[in-house]
């Protein structure tokens, strides 16, 4: 079952402030910080501390949080830590981001113009290992063996399933290894620590191994869902097993897609659900999703990193972005994305297609209109109701729409909203003001048009209508739908209505003598004007402004792609300067709030977890696979899982594929607008022959303004200089 992310991350700070070093665990220490092996599981909890230091190592960058005491050594520790470097090498080198920082080397991923050299490569190259000599170091100490000459083999059980779990995360990282490097070097727990110099393996072989590992291991795991949060389950493995056979050929491997096709569909049966709202995927309580398979988890207290999500949000927040509203106290003016990207979302990314027009509604002269649901002392006079006018004659007639939420309600007039200005009310009820006169009462509660009328002062008159606002026309059938009032807005609503591709017109008390329409397109309501159109069925939402003389209108429809989710206020969409942030679209997809608008626990260390593997990316990678040509799927199962991925995005049907526009091109642009900034875009890049020296070009890819080929050998990264010099057994990667 699920809990808490906090109780894992818990005893990962408890393990970082109790052992110190994995490297050598059977050799007595000169530093009196370091533990030997049998010290620290002569303790039985120790098991699953260590466990869940393996797991910390994606997450935090050394024993001590934001930083000190850092597990690499030789580069800034937050440029060290796993998921940023992980993230640098998937995404800075791609379509969906750019840096504007001069550290080091940085740009020469974008530009595809790193060396062997690149202290940002060895980083990471150096972290995957370091994941990999953990693993192997816990499972040399946790064989029957071990277990049994400690005097605990009664833990047999429960570390046997440790150990599973330590087997994926050694499987995923030389995952990385194989897509990112290829061909690196290969150890296991059967390697003698001190006297081994570890031999390169080749690609296909490294392929084999991770799949044989996760084939041995996938009846260990725990069912799906049935671990603690952020550990691997059965449903884990089977993603990186599907990734694994999605990108068999590029490996090396051959053609894998069925196997790809079967990992996925055990996926999507193992009771994951989509997340409704999207956004909701990347907030600060993200681990109550049941779409995240496998996530790195993150909490603003317990793991505190320069890296993670905390590079990913607080790196893209600049320019005139408020921080704040991402649950940040800054940003660090870093990321942006490039034109390419952007222009893979539709034009509009709001859904709205007619929006409020203000008129000249702010040069009208007003009345005020002071109400008891507002109360009638000094407070609710400031607070008074306007009603305008728009007459061009002597500016003595005003009109307006109110809202009196309760029965009975009771008005009055003033010029102006202050107690030191007359009030006119009616002590007749005949429609004639007089000074100081009774308040004015409406029977029911509901929309009222009030008309005022001081011409002349010897003779103020006013009128009150209760009206009905509804919409009628083609796109309705010809039947009046009743809008409702949103006193949030304080406008009309119609919220999720479904329409059809027509017309419509606004009209009151279902009277074509009030009928409003739209004659220039503008969001301007004009009386008996042009009918709105309705360009396409599906569901819309609509708002009506009437407090104003220039009645206006925001027309929004629901089938639009909520995933885009790019800041552009102040920002160019062409990258002329990399250096500066305003230049390129801003993404603001990770934020540190919650689905509930809260902050997350701390403004400087999100609270945001990391999805590695989730539902989606299996609907997207199955639907692939059967267009690549595996059996037991056809183009009609294709579109079911891509739509069901579309549909979530557009809140309905209306942006589904039809089986003559889902193509290869048409999923890896699906790809790129489900999962940026998610680390999987090289990899499918490369996997369809457009990273390099395909024809897809991007802004700065190659150094050049507006994008440029490169060798197809920086398709993987070089093996490190340093690597080299130290281990012989190792060859550079072909070209560098």
């Amino acid at each position: 079952t699920m809990i808490n992310k906090k109780i894992l991350l818990a005893i990962a700070v408890l393990l970082i402030g109790t052992v110190g070093c994995f490297k050598d665990l059977d050799t007595v220490p000169l530093d009196p910080d370091v533990l030997t092996a049998d010290v620290v599981y002569d303790n039985p909890a120790a098991y699953k501390q260590v466990l869940a230091k393996l797991y910390a190592g994606y997450a935090v960058s050394g024993q001590q949080g934001p930083a000190g005491q850092a597990d690499i050594t030789g580069i800034d520790e937050g440029f060290g830590q796993y998921l940023r470097g992980f993230w640098y090498h998937q995404e800075l080198s791609t379509d969906e981001a750019v840096i504007a920082w001069n550290d080091q080397t940085i740009k020469d991923f974008h530009a595809q113009a790193w060396s062997a050299a690149d202290g940002f490569i060895y980083a990471f190259y150096s972290r995957v290992f370091y994941q990999v000599a953990l693993v192997n170091e816990f499972l040399r100490e946790t064989t029957d063996g071990k277990l049994d000459g400690r005097g605990q083999g009664d833990l047999k059980t429960e570390v046997q399933k440790y150990r599973a779990e330590a087997r994926f995360l050694r499987a995923l990282s030389y995952w990385h290894a194989l897509d990112l490097f290829r061909n690196v070097p290969f150890g296991t727990e059967n390697d003698v620590v001190g006297s081994f110099i570890p031999q390169q393996i080749q690609g296909k072989d490294l392929f084999d191994f991770i799949e044989s590992e996760l084939k041995a291991i996938e009846t260990e795991l725990p069912a799906p869902r049935a671990n603690q949060y952020a550990r691997a389950d059965q449903a884990a493995a089977w993603m990186l097993l599907a990734k694994l056979y999605l990108n068999a050929e590029v490996y090396g491997a051959g053609n894998r897609y069925e196997d790809c096709l079967t990992y996925c569909e055990k996926v999507l049966n193992a009771g994951y659900q989509l997340e409704p709202d999207y956004q909701k995927l990347f907030l600060a309580d993200n681990h109550t999703s049941s779409e995240i398979i496998f996530p790195i988890a993150f909490d603003g207290v317990n793991t505190r990193t320069y890296g993670g999500t905390t590079f990913i949000i607080r790196a893209g927040i600049g320019g005139s972005m408020d921080p704040l509203a991402s649950g940040v106290v800054g940003g660090w003016g870093g990321t942006r994305t490039t034109r390419q990207f952007v222009e893979k979302f539709p034009q509009d990314l709001t859904g709205i297609l007619v929006d409020y027009n203000e008129g000249a509604t702010v040069k009208y002269p007003v009345y005020y209109v002071s109400a008891s649901h507002i109360g009638f002392d000094s407070a609710g006079i400031a607070n008074s109701i306007k009603i305008g006018t728009a007459d061009t004659i002597n500016k003595r007639k005003y009109e307006g729409y109110i809202y009196f939420p309760n029965n009975n309600s009771e008005f009055h007039f003033r010029q102006l909203p202050s107690q030191s200005f007359t009030k006119y009310g009616d002590n007749n009820n005949d429609g004639k003001l007089e000074a100081n006169g009774a308040n004015i009462q409406v029977a029911d509660a509901g929309l009222y048009y009030v008309k005022l009328d001081v011409t002349t002062s010897s003779n103020r008159t006013y009128s009150v209508e209760k009206r009905q606002w509804s919409i009628i026309g083609s796109a309705t059938g010809n039947t009046d739908i009743n809008f409702n009032w949103d006193a949030a807005t304080g406008k009309l609503a119609l919220v999720n209505v479904q329409l059809s591709a027509g017309t419509l017109r606004f009209r009151a008390n279902q009277n074509d003598a009030t009928s409003l329409g739209d004659t220039g397109a503008d969001g301007l309501l004009d009386p008996n004007g042009v009918e709105i159109q309705i360009p396409d069925d599906g569901q819309y939402t609509i708002y009506v402004d009437l407090d104003r003389p220039d009645y206006t209108y925001q027309l929004r429809t629901n089938s639009f792609d909520r995933r885009g989710k790019i800041y552009t206020d102040g920002q160019t969409i062409d990258i002329e300067d990399l250096t500066q942030f305003t230049n390129g679209y801003a993404i603001n997809k990770f934020r540190n709030v919650t689905s509930t608008g809260a902050l997350g626990s701390d403004t400087d260390y999100p609270d945001t977890d990391f999805p590695m593997f989730r539902l989606a990316d299996a609907y997207l990678m199955a639907a692939e696979a059967i267009l690549r040509g595996a059996a037991g799927g056809d183009k009609n199962k294709a579109l079911l899982y891509v739509n069901k991925v579309r549909e979530r995005a557009y809140s309905g049907s209306s942006g589904n594929f039809k089986a003559n526009t889902l193509t290869l091109d048409a999923i890896l642009d699906e790809r790129a607008r489900e999962l940026y900034w998610e680390c999987h875009r090289r990899t499918d890049l490369v996997r369809f022959g457009q990273f390099t020296n395909g024809t897809y070009l991007w802004q700065w890819k190659g150094g050049v303004k507006d994008g440029a080929t490169v060798p197809e050998f920086r398709n993987i990264y070089p093996i490190p200089s340093n690597d080299l010099a130290n281990n012989p057994n190792l060859n550079q990667n072909f070209g560098y």
